[in-house]
């Protein structure tokens, strides 16, 4: 069986549409509880203009930090979506870059100022500067699955982009469901397609759950044979450039459903759900997560069995 990877992306995507500006301890704090969960990557932050994204302002800092007592195998990866973002994160130990193009002409130009042709062929340049200097690499599709601007992308548009990514000798790819747009009929259409144009591919999928698809997306990319997944703690997320803005499916949901099916026993579920509740107090609010407020299913089925012996 192939071993599944989860990416955790709560510190970029997940922060990145919170208004109030998180402290930089609080952020280490929950790296630092996320990377003793036993999760495999973790995306610490994006290499973005501060105004555009003040939340993003100290992810440099962060890098350096956790770089400097770093013991464990977790990898720490960080969004590029230029030139510049790349000298930044090459500067403070990027260990995987993660960059990305959108499908949709509209996303794209809000999201970078550039067309998606552009913006495809400088995110290829800097991806292969990123290989040159060791780095692991991953690259995007966004809005693969739909656009929250123009509505459904042509299925055509995203596997000519995927194309162009593998003809330039790069093979983690990524389709990534900005808008939260997508439905399972179309992930195992889309991920079939991609499979057939290079079936050793790395794909990965990240999904949003914007009309409540996103953890049976995640399942159906799990049967179509994706091994690669980008999920959030506690739910939180949302691309503040789209239309409509959601979270991602939960990590600790993620990691539930995956240890239900005897899968991935390895990862601290309790850890993920601590991190999960941490998060909530801080902010203050309901998650779109669930399993931190209801606690896992094995664990349910233990203390109703436990209160019907006492009874």
């Amino acid at each position: 069986m192939t071993r599944i990877v989860i990416h955790e992306v709560g510190l970029r995507d997940g922060l990145q549409m919170e208004r109030e500006v998180v402290p930089l301890e609080i952020k280490e704090g929950w790296i630092r509880q996320a990377v003793t969960s036993g999760v495999d990557i973790i995306q610490v932050g994006s290499f973005v203009h501060p105004v555009k994204v003040p939340q993003m302002a100290d992810t440099d800092e962060l890098f350096r930090r956790l770089r400097r007592d770093k013991t464990s195998s977790v990898v720490l990866s960080g969004l590029v979506l230029n030139e510049r973002g790349l000298e930044r994160g090459l500067e403070c130990g990027v260990e995987m870059f993660c960059l990305g193009a959108s499908a949709s002409e509209t996303h794209s130009m809000k999201n970078t100022g550039m067309s998606s042709s552009e913006a495809t062929r400088r995110i290829i340049g800097s991806a292969q500067q990123a290989l040159a200097a060791g780095k692991k690499v991953q690259v995007s599709v966004q809005s693969a699955f739909g656009c929250g601007f123009e509505g459904p992308i042509a299925e055509e548009r995203v596997l000519t982009m995927v194309a162009a990514y593998l003809e330039a000798g790069l093979r983690n790819i990524s389709l990534a469901d900005t808008a939260g747009h997508a439905f399972p009929d179309q992930v195992e259409r889309l991920f079939a397609a991609v499979f057939k144009l290079d079936p050793s591919v790395e794909i990965t999928c990240h999904f949003h759950n914007t009309y409540g698809l996103g953890m049976a997306n995640i399942l159906t990319a799990l049967r179509s044979g994706v091994s690669l997944f980008e999920t959030s703690f506690a739910g939180l997320g949302g691309c503040p450039f789209t239309r409509v803005a959601a979270g991602n499916v939960a990590t600790e949901d993620f990691v539930h459903a995956l240890q239900l099916q005897g899968q991935r026993q390895d990862v601290d579920l309790a850890q993920l759900i601590t991190l999960a509740r941490d998060v909530a107090k801080y902010f203050d609010r309901d998650m779109p997560g669930c399993v931190h407020k209801t606690g896992p299913l094995h664990r349910v089925g233990q203390e109703t069995g436990q209160k019907k012996e006492t009874e």
